[in-house]
């Protein structure tokens, strides 16, 4: 693509997103592959994560989240290299996209656990136009790169920022999510909450970790409205997960609350371990503001229905693993980032 047109793009990432919302044969196939892979990778989760990405690449929202940047000149056709998670199915998606949306080359550095799905991808939306081959190529080892975007761990980052902090860079640390329970939630809102607890088993730095509960907050309420997630028990990882944090916890005679699928803690700590959500309590809405504003470093969104003013991502009961477009990771807008090379 020698000359960058906005509108061009538009239409070849909505057709892209057409074809996600409705796999063909083909994709199906990929799909039920991944399980062979990374036993994470459920067709149900990948399934999941194809048709949300589907559902993103729509017309208006494209128009609208591009409409924003000052995109329509020659291609600067930068080399942006790409350090991608492997956490859940396609998580790096949307930096590939940000990458030829602004008409820069991407340099991928797939995730061995998720490098199968983007190339599948990536090679449908070449089927649509042929010019995104030259915008994007797939990469053992980075060199020659004007650019870096790399997602990691709290250690990895501190590797990253060692070999690229010279070129201009976006690094990504370890982020979890909190819902912000008032207990007038209704048991259909609980219900989605399971969502933002459950979906791609909790691995996902958009998936909630912990509840901040208003003081003597009774949870058999809570329970009782996410009992239908029951199943996730049935995956043999997780459930590996919840039997070991279980042994853990009985052996060390640490409180804690199980409905047989879910383990609560009450801990000061954001991140919990799979199969266990952490809660804090808090005495008012202010108090409660006042917690979230001090984690907000460690906080990718906040679930909650609640009037709160904070610089973190809020997002309604049952849509943390939905993102839009213009919803960045860790608040850094990559685009601008991009725009700006």
């Amino acid at each position: 693509m020698s000359k960058f047109n906005i509108k061009n793009s538009i239409n070849s990432f909505s057709s892209l997103g057409k074809q996600l919302i409705a796999p063909d044969a083909q994709l199906m196939a990929t799909i039920e592959d991944e399980r062979y892979h990374n036993a994470w990778f459920t067709p149900q989760s990948v399934l999941q994560a194809v048709t949300a990405i589907g559902k993103m690449l729509n017309e208006a929202d494209l128009e609208n989240w591009l409409s924003k940047y000052n995109l329509a000149k020659e291609a600067a056709n930068k080399k942006v290299g790409l350090i991608l998670a492997g956490n859940i199915p396609l998580v790096g998606f949307h930096d590939v996209l940000c990458v030829l949306a602004s008409g820069n080359h991407a340099l991928i550095k797939a995730s061995s656990q998720d490098a199968r799905l983007i190339k599948v991808i990536l090679q449908k939306l070449v089927d649509i136009d042929p010019g995104f081959a030259e915008q994007f190529s797939f990469v053992e080892r980075l060199a020659d790169f004007d650019a870096i975007i790399a997602t990691g761990s709290n250690n990895s980052s501190r590797y990253f920022d060692y070999y690229f902090g010279k070129v201009p860079n976006i690094i990504r640390k370890n982020r979890n999510s909190i819902a912000l329970i008032t207990g007038e939630e209704t048991a259909e809102q609980l219900f989605k909450l399971g969502h933002d607890i459950f979906d791609y088993y909790g691995l996902g730095c958009r998936n909630v970790s912990k509840l901040l509960v208003p003081k003597d907050y009774n949870f058999n309420f809570f329970f009782e409205s996410i009992e239908d997630h029951k199943a996730i028990i049935h995956h043999h990882k997780y459930n590996n997960n919840y039997d070991y944090n279980k042994s853990i916890y009985l052996v060390n005679s640490n409180k804690h609350l199980d409905n047989g699928f879910l383990m609560l803690k009450e801990d000061e700590r954001i991140a919990s371990p799979l199969a266990v959500l952490y809660f804090g309590y808090y005495d008012n809405l202010a108090s409660a503001q006042q917690t979230l504003e001090q984690q907000a470093e460690n906080i990718q969104c906040i679930v909650a229905t609640a009037p709160i003013s904070v610089n973190n991502q809020v997002v309604a009961f049952g849509q943390s693993q939905q993102p839009a477009l213009w919803d960045y990771a860790d608040g850094i807008d990559t685009m601008e980032f991009l725009s700006n090379l």
